[in-house]
């Protein structure tokens, strides 16, 4: 039995090793990216079939968390975590062998498997292993994780393929997985929700249903436009099976999702919050790698070196971002962070043809920093509104917010950016020119007697970009202001938990048992 007060005797050392799937799984979501070029010469691939590679990973993942989070309560933490970096690693070895296209997006999808079982196991874990003052620091180091593999993940992927080739952003996972399960089996516990029941197997079927309709349809909407065949279909798909899949909730004698938290201020409002962040932070990235690339001239490895400052920044915010929750309270702290993110997006929205790198580095800087200080007592405030017993589903739905916001950012954020693109450009040109700034300037390759069709492309670029950009400072500034407006003035992070612990007791029955493990 542990001392919920005290949290388990090696809990850093839980941490790190959770860090460790964690890394795996972030870097993932990113590192394909740049060896898209190299898949494509080495399997003849058309646009349509580089994309899917890349969204295979993130429609799946997005889609299986909520029935993951369900099944590690059920199951127990420690093994889900262990599962789901077996699959991974699996998949990784066979797509780094893959002999056709078509087999590399089908492993990319297993692997979107393996890290929906793992990312929800995560945070269920550090929930159960630190008390809750200690929290807001392993959040800290949790989310500082999630930033800098993010931002590393473009540098790692021009790195493999520069000395390698496309299969060594997969191969390279296969050491990882064995790293991080050695350290889970060693040192990780294994806790699950004694009282949970069996996880409803049809009710599963129809989130995840719901949840990879919905992120397809938004995922497509940003490269095809919102009125394509597949953007409807899976919008109408994703109402009707999350519709059905509400109805049958609300009749479970133990939901698959637990409506009720978002009845609850700290839960519904801490998650608003933290998906309109990430709808702004989500496309940042996909803007930046355009501006790096293509109007600073800079290639793959030098453009995923550029983004690094994010990574820094998240770091620096995180060790103040783990302290303040104590001192301030968690509602101040997603006010200043969310603040200093949409600071760092307007010193991005000022970016022009002609600016230095100094700039990028600048907004970016600001923008991880923000983050990284608010991300703490975000999740904090999140998570401790989910009874103890259910912290896989409190976890995954957490997850799931900033998953959906990352893809709706995309594709609302990226549609703006096309649209103003387009808007921006002079008359006459042919329509297969108009579509990206890549594609114009192919043309003016092809043509070059039009010797301001270039001049032109890129100023149309940056201003899109700065609308872009501004957009994005809204969104986190309306975060910023529904976390000023729901949650309470002064709710320290370490008294956050009682409503929650007590509410889980009523509900479910005292949960505190760990079984040690490893």
């Amino acid at each position: 039995m542990i001392d919920p007060e005290q949290g388990h005797p090696r809990r850093w050392k839980i941490l790190a090793a959770v860090s460790t799937a964690l890394l795996l799984i972030v870097v993932d979501n990113t590192v394909v990216n740049v060896a898209l070029p190299s898949i494509g010469a080495a399997f003849d691939a058309s646009n349509a079939q580089q994309q899917a590679v890349i969204d295979a990973y993130v429609v799946v993942f997005a889609g299986l968390l909520i029935a993951a989070g369900a099944v590690s309560d059920r199951h127990g933490h420690r093994r889900v975590l262990l599962a789901g970096l077996t699959v991974l690693g699996v998949a990784s070895g066979a797509a780094a062998a893959a002999w056709s296209v078509w087999w590399l997006v089908a492993m990319r999808a297993l692997m979107g498997v393996g890290a929906a079982l793992v990312m929800p196991a995560t945070l269920a874990v550090l929930v159960r292993s630190f008390p809750p003052r200690e929290r807001p620091k392993a959040f800290a180091v949790w989310g500082a994780v999630a930033s800098v593999a993010m931002a590393v993940g473009p540098a790692l992927g021009g790195f493999l393929v520069s000395v390698w080739s496309w299969a060594g952003v997969f191969v390279v996972n296969v050491p990882l997985v064995a790293v991080a399960v050695a350290a889970i089996i060693r040192w990780v516990p294994e806790s699950r929700a004694p009282h949970a029941r069996a996880v409803d197997p049809f009710g599963a079927v129809l989130v995840t249903l719901g949840m990879v309709a919905l992120t397809t349809a938004a995922v497509a909407a940003g490269e095809r436009g919102f009125t394509t065949p597949l953007v409807i279909g899976g919008a109408l798909t994703a109402i009707a099976a999350l519709a059905v899949f509400a109805w049958r909730q609300r009749h479970a004698a133990v939901p698959v999702v637990d409506f009720s938290l978002y009845r609850e201020r700290r839960f519904a409002g801490g998650s608003i919050a933290a998906a309109l962040l990430t709808v702004g932070t989500g496309s940042v990235l996909f803007v930046l790698a355009q501006h790096l690339q293509l109007v600073m001239v800079y290639d793959p490895w030098q453009a995923g070196l550029a983004v690094t400052p994010v990574a820094a920044g998240t770091v620096l915010g995180s060790i103040g971002g783990g302290r303040a929750p104590a001192r301030i309270g968690p509602r101040l702290c997603i006010v200043l962070g969310f603040g200093i993110t949409a600071a760092g997006f307007l010193v991005l929205a000022a970016l022009s043809p002609a600016s230095p790198y100094l700039v990028v580095a600048a907004g970016l800087l600001l923008a991880g920093a923000g983050t990284g200080f608010a991300a703490p007592a975000t999740t904090s405030v999140v998570l401790a509104a989910v009874p103890t017993d259910r912290a896989g589903m409190g976890s995954a739905l957490n997850d799931t917010h900033q998953q959906l916001g990352i893809a709706l950012g995309v594709a609302v954020l990226g549609g703006l950016l096309s649209t103003a693109y387009r808007a921006e450009l002079p008359g006459g040109l042919p329509q297969h020119a108009r579509g990206s700034l890549a594609a114009t300037l192919a043309h003016a390759g092809a043509h070059p007697r039009d010797t301001n069709l270039v001049t032109s492309a890129l100023h149309a670029f940056t201003h899109a970009q700065t609308l872009t950009m501004v957009t994005a400072a809204g969104c986190a500034t309306a975060g910023a202001l529904i976390a000023a407006v729901v949650l309470r003035r002064d709710a320290p992070s370490t008294q956050a938990e009682v409503p929650a612990r007590r509410d889980s007791d009523e509900r479910y029955g005292t949960s505190d048992q760990i079984r040690p493990g490893g």
